[in-house]
This record gives structure tokens, C-alpha cells and sequence, in this order.
């Protein structure tokens, strides 16, 4: 214990390093977080750093399944809702059943089942560290709304492939009819409890008398208890913890104040980072115990190198044809994406999206998760799944990750007018525009009338709108004029809450602008 508290100390430290490093040369943090985790695992004499198998998916998945899902934007992930399902389920089949063919194939004694034990694991990208990458590039707002989408889904698509090739491994069989069934039960049953589950969550915000910090810790909690219950009933505790984040995310403005809203937001942010810091550090920071496991097992190194190399070309190209096909059916069928005459650079966009199948996260918590003995008898070929994980999220994340930002760049695939609505600076403007004009209405119709019209405070303040002229301070507001303050920035919520309906206004602003509302409500108090 004392040796591992500093250890761990030193290692959350170099974390934050490691990402500030990462920010100023203007990398994502992962890449240098997994080579940081490698060249600190083979140091000799260090504390030996593991999880159970059976509790990677508990510790790390929840919370970060709910805080992908909180930021997630339902209006826009319901607008090309067509385009991530075409990815989240059918990608990622295809994926596994093409990565369980060729080892099947190519790696003597793995069977289909390990093959597509192997699939599920490494099909599905990840978002954090696609997110972290092409935040220093620009891409049209429908392909992140695609990726995040994507990710959120292909997650619980992956993990239910992974569990049935777990079951058909460890019994030998495989029934389709019982696999069918048991696949609609975990998609209904998880999202079904996820939702209910959400439900009581916000029932307890509103009617307990709760603060921001127990309104923190209730947030905390929750995804956790959404994953557990699902869990125990067989059903999929990945899709329970996204649909109960979507839904609690969408009623947001409805169970929180301002504070607790501002507060979890900073809290979560801080969780998360160190959660995804800490799994990007195991994955290096486990290598070296993994070869030791290979040359136990007399599987040469270079021999596990070459069969991950072929299954990370396999995931590559596999994304990358997905894409293209997907992007043939939209023309086909909706010719929403690219304007009728397409330029063509255009043809490059499915190249791009397919290079940003990074793994990561995901794919390290299945594996890992592999148990050591199952049904009495070693795992098979247990080390060599693990290696070839390491190897797929070590070489897309630095190779396709280092080399997205210029691919992006180069290639100009999203120069090109891929979207008809109006730009964000004019979304903006226009939703500014509006807001002015709603809280001067309000103070218009339900004040003016009314004693305060001959109050001189209250004249600065519908001064203060109708000019759009910032007032210095707040403290010559009196209590009541205060509570009319207060009122006005309710009537904002409620008029960005009725805009967002608008289809071409981008849910990204509206948050930005009810983020500005609730600190301004939060200066009000404090003053």
C-alpha cells in the first residue's frame, strides 16, 4: 500500500503532464498518454498495477458512456440518425465477422468463435480519442455528429458480439434462435431500463431536497446503477447507460438549478479526464506483463506482431470500404450529404472517415475482461488477444492519429459545401438577435404595466435590453428587481429551449448560450 499510493500519485501526475505537453504541440492527449504508459512499463522494480477482469467494464465504462452521451446532441444525432445506424450495427458486424474469418484463417487454433471474440473487441473506434484529434481540425458539424453518434452505439453493438462469442467459446455451440432472442432481449431490456431508470433519477433531483454537491455525487452514482441493474437482469448495461444519459441530458434545464449544473459540469470534466488518462496509461503500462504471457504460451514476438499487423490493415480497410458503400447509399437514397453536382474531392471523404477508426478504451476494457481460466480450463489464447489489442489501439492511435490532422488537411475532403444550413456565425447572431428581443418583450408586457414601470432600476434594465448595453455592476439591484432579473433569464431558457426545435439551429450554441444564462445566474446570487 505505500508503495502503491505514491506510485499511483506519480503516475496521475505525469498524466497531467503528459497532457499538457500534448496540448502544446497540439496532439491528442491519448497518443502521448499510451507511449507514455509503454516506456513507463518496462522500467524494472515498479508496483504491478491491476484490475480484475471482471470489474474493468464496471469501474471505467459507466461514467464514460454517460458523459459521451451527455454531450452527445439528440436533435442532430436524430437528424442523420439513418447514416449512424448504417455504422453502429452493420460496420460493426461486418468488421467482426471479417477480422474472425482471416484469423481464423491466418492464426493456427483460433476458431471462428475466438475470431469473432477477437472482432468484437477491436471493432469499434473510439470517441475519445477521435474527439481529442480532430478538435485541432475543422470538419463539417454532421460528420462529429456522425462519429460521436456512432460511437455511442457501436460501443453496446461490439460488447453484445463479444459476449456471445465469450458464451459460444467457453460451450463450443452456438444457437442462432437462442442468440437472436437473446440479442433483441439485452438492446429492448437495456434501453428499456436505462430509460426507467432515468426517469426516477430526475423524479429524485426534483422532489429530494438536494444541493449541487449531492446533486454531483446523485450524478455520480448513476450511471454506475444504470449499468448494474441492466447488468444483472442479462440485458446491456452499455445501452442502458446511453439511453439513461441521453434521456437525463435532454431534461437537463428541468431537475437542475444553475448551480448544480455548472459545478457538475466542471466536476465531470476533471472525472472523466483522469479516467480516460488512467485506462490510456494501463494500456501501456500492461504490455510487458502480455509478452511475458506470449513467451510463456512459446509464441515468438515477432510472430504476435505480424498477426496484429494483419488484423489492424484488415480493420483499416474493412472502415474504409464500409464508408465508401455508405456513402454510394446516400446518394442513392437520400442525397442529403453533398449537393447534386459533387466535386471531386468529394470522393475523399469516406477515406477520411474510414482513417478515423482509432481504438481505444473500449477495446482495451473487453479485453481485459477475458477471464484467465474459464469453465475450469485456461483461456485460449487469451495473452495473444490482449497483444493484438495493444497493437491495433497502439498503432491507430499514433499512426492514423498523428497522421489525421494533415490527411484532413491536405486532402480539403471537407472544403467542399456538405451542409445547406446557414453558418454558425449567423446561428448565432440570429439566436442572440432573438434572445434580446425575448427578454425585452417579457419585461415589456409583464412589468411595464405595473408599479416598477416608475422605478428607475427597472428602466435601466429595460434600458439595459433594449440598447443591448451591459450594465456595470448588479448591486444596485434591489430584491425584487433582482427576482425580475432572474425571471427574464428563465424566459431565455424557455425561448432557446423552444429555437432548439429549429432543425438548422446547431444544438452546440444553444448549450453555449443556456451555459452564459446560468452563469450570469450565478453572479446574481453571488452579488
Amino acid at each position: 500500500m505505500h508503495t502503491l499510493l505514491p506510485f499511483s500519485l506519480i503516475i496521475i501526475t505525469v498524466i497531467i503532464l503528459l497532457n499538457m505537453l500534448a496540448t502544446k504541440l497540439k496532439i491528442a492527449y491519448p497518443i502521448l498518454l499510451i507511449i507514455g504508459g509503454l516506456l513507463i512499463g518496462f522500467i524494472p522494480g515498479l508496483p504491478n498495477i491491476s484490475i480484475k477482469p471482471d470489474m474493468i467494464f464496471f469501474v471505467f465504462l459507466p461514467p464514460l458512456l454517460f458523459f459521451s452521451a451527455g454531450a452527445a446532441s439528440i436533435k442532430e444525432m436524430r437528424k442523420w440518425w439513418r447514416m449512424i445506424g448504417s455504422f453502429a450495427f452493420p460496420v460493426v458486424f461486418i468488421t467482426a465477422l471479417t477480422v474472425a474469418l482471416v484469423a481464423n484463417y491466418f492464426i493456427p487454433g483460433f476458431s471462428i468463435s475466438l475470431g469473432f471474440l477477437l472482432g468484437g473487441i477491436v471493432s469499434p473506434p473510439d470517441a475519445v480519442s477521435t474527439a481529442a484529434i480532430t478538435k485541432f481540425v475543422k470538419i463539417p458539424k454532421v460528420f462529429t455528429t456522425v462519429l460521436e453518434g456512432e460511437s455511442l452505439v457501436n460501443d453496446a453493438s461490439s460488447l453484445i458480439i463479444f459476449r456471445f462469442a465469450m458464451l459460444a467459446v467457453g460451450t463450443g455451440q452456438f444457437i442462432w434462435q437462442d442468440a437472436i432472442a437473446g440479442f433483441l432481449w439485452m438492446v429492448i431490456g437495456g434501453t428499456s431500463i436505462g430509460l426507467l431508470l432515468g426517469w426516477i433519477f430526475i423524479q429524485m433531483h426534483r422532489n429530494l431536497p438536494t444541493d449541487a454537491p449531492t446533486d454531483i455525487v446523485f450524478i455520480l452514482i448513476e450511471p454506475y446503477a444504470m449499468y448494474w441493474i441492466a447488468e444483472q437482469v442479462h440485458c446491456s448495461g452499455v445501452l442502458a447507460v446511453v439511453a439513461g444519459g441521453l434521456y437525463m441530458t435532454n431534461k437537463w434545464l428541468t431537475f437542475l438549478n444553475s448551480t448544480s449544473r455548472l459545478r457538475a459540469v466542471s466536476v465531470w470534466e476533471s472525472f472523466i479526464f483522469l479516467l480516460n488518462g488512467v485506462v490510456f496509461f494501463i494500456i501501456g503500462l500492461t504490455l510487458p506483463d502480455i509478452v511475458k504471457g506470449l513467451r510463456s504460451e512459446g509464441i515468438l514476438l515477432g510472430t504476435a506482431i505480424s498477426y496484429s499487423l494483419l488484423i489492424t490493415i484488415v480493420l483499416i480497410v474493412t472502415r474504409v470500404i464500409c464508408c465508401y458503400v455508405a456513402q454510394l447509399g446516400t446518394f442513392i437514397f437520400r442525397r442529403k450529404l453533398l449537393p447534386p453536382k459533387i466535386p471531386r474531392r468529394a470522393y475523399l471523404v469516406p477515406l477520411v472517415l474510414g482513417w478515423t477508426g482509432m481504438r481505444g478504451v473500449v477495446s482495451l476494457a473487453a479485453a481485459l475482461s477475458i477471464p484467465i481460466m474459464y469453465n475450469g480450463i485456461a483461456f485460449p489464447h487469451r495473452n495473444l488477444i490482449l497483444f493484438i489489442t495493444f497493437v491495433v489501439i497502439f498503432l491507430t492511435l499514433v499512426v492514423q492519429g498523428l497522421t489525421l490532422p494533415y490527411f484532413i488537411t491536405r486532402s480539403k475532403a471537407f472544403d467542399i459545401r456538405v451542409l445547406t444550413d446557414s453558418s454558425e456565425e449567423e446561428q448565432d447572431e440570429k439566436i442572440k438577435t432573438g434572445l434580446r428581443k425575448e427578454v425585452y418583450e417579457f419585461l415589456k408586457h409583464k412589468y411595464n404595466n405595473g408599479h416598477l414601470q416608475d422605478n428607475a432600476i427597472f428602466q435601466k434594465m429595460m434600458q439595459h435590453w433594449e440598447e443591448n448595453e451591459k450594465a456595470d455592476n448588479d448591486d444596485w439591484m434591489s430584491e425584487e428587481t433582482r427576482y425580475v432579473y432572474i425571471e427574464s433569464l428563465e424566459a431565455q431558457r424557455k425561448y432557446l429551449s423552444e429555437l432548439n426545435k429549429d432543425p438548422s439551429i446547431s444544438e452546440e450554441l444553444i448549450r453555449k448560450q443556456l451555459y452564459l444564462l446560468d452563469l450570469q445566474e450565478e453572479r446574481l446570487k453571488l452579488g
